[in-house]
């Protein structure tokens, strides 16, 4: 199998929800959601693809970078390379049931393990989304990480709980999914967190704990205050609230305010090895991967989310020689270039 078989097996299995179109750009799937785009005019989903594709990459070809270093880490965890799995869930009416919940959480964590990084599973209005990420987690032998939506601190912590005992490396919720249309068709309530409610989720666990959905340096010190572990700087795919910031735009700016004391990831139109090199240039320790980490698991399985992975892997390497990169844990913002369109 190849990643074109992968494409086209999952362009078949996902008519009418994902086109897995050649350059996945929000255009085709615009206000899909529940589905596979972006919210209202799908603006959002849409900026982070063409903001991201405005950052050009500087050829460099006199220096010694022969053989790039694409090994880092985090939470304690080697990784082959700093593309980690975004979480996923509602593969019902999201993806079509073109694979069922237990089945693409399985792929996911178990490809991720394949291909030598990490996958996040995901929670859903449907409560036994987050539990059969759970028992994928556990059969893997902890190798993964657990993204609880926001709802009442009481009902997350019940959850962290739960993601302790199946062992995962960390825990964490994804604070932009405050206002999901999908949490509300099925009366799962959801919320923003207060300082307060913040601090008390981060105490609550040993596990490292991690936010997802900051866009602000206001926001991501608020979570360096409480504790955080790692922030992913996201906009949930665009998916929550039309015509935000993307991620690529603030990225830099809240790195430098608090990237010395916490993780800084970023979730956001990464679609192959070069978008991993762009935002490592600004200042991210690791790239989220998602709608092409579904692609893989639907249209090829477990194998297939592993030749999704292995692919943005092999870019990234030939990337980081053409702009002489050494490793991905110093790569220099002086490789990055703004390509204004418009």
């Amino acid at each position: 199998m190849d990643i074109k078989e992968v494409k086209k097996n999952a362009r078949e299995k996902m008519k009418g929800f994902c086109n897995v179109c050649n350059e996945c750009n929000g255009i085709w799937c615009a206000g899909k959601v529940p589905g596979m785009g972006g919210c209202g005019t799908g603006d959002s989903f849409k900026r982070n693809y063409n903001k991201l594709k405005r950052i050009r990459l500087i050829l460099k070809t006199i220096h010694s970078a022969k053989n790039p270093i694409l090994e880092t880490s985090l939470w304690g965890e080697k990784l082959s390379f700093p593309g980690i799995i975004a979480p996923i869930t509602g593969a019902s009416y999201n993806f079509g049931n073109a694979v069922n919940e237990k089945e693409y959480a399985n792929n996911v964590i178990n490809g991720a393990v394949d291909a030598g990084t990490i996958g996040m599973v995901g929670d859903g209005g449907d409560p036994t989304y987050l539990e059969l990420g759970l028992k994928a987690i556990k059969k893997a032998g902890g190798k993964g990480v657990a993204i609880i939506k926001p709802r009442d601190n009481e009902e997350i912590i019940k959850r962290i709980k739960m993601a302790e005992e199946a062992g995962a490396v960390a825990v964490g919720i994804d604070i932009d999914g405050a206002g999901l249309l999908t949490m509300a068709l099925y009366n799962q309530p959801v919320g923003p967190k207060s300082f307060k409610d913040l601090k008390t989720l981060v105490d609550s666990t040993d596990l490292p704990f991690i936010v997802k959905g900051i866009l602000s340096v206001e926001e991501a010190k608020l979570c360096q205050r409480a504790g955080v572990d790692t922030i992913v700087v996201s906009n949930h795919g665009g998916r929550v609230l039309d015509d935000t910031l993307a991620p690529c735009e603030v990225l830099n700016e809240i790195v430098k305010e608090v990237g010395y004391k916490v993780n800084i990831l970023v979730d956001g139109a990464a679609r192959n090895g070069g978008d991993i090199l762009k935002y490592l240039a600004l200042g991210a320790k690791g790239v989220l991967i998602g709608r092409p980490i579904i692609w893989g698991a639907v249209g090829g399985g477990q194998e297939g989310v592993k030749i999704i992975l292995e692919q943005f892997k092999n870019e990234l390497y030939k990337n980081m020689i053409l702009t002489g990169c050494e490793e991905t844990t110093n790569i220099s913002p002086r490789i990055i270039h703004e390509f204004i369109l418009d």
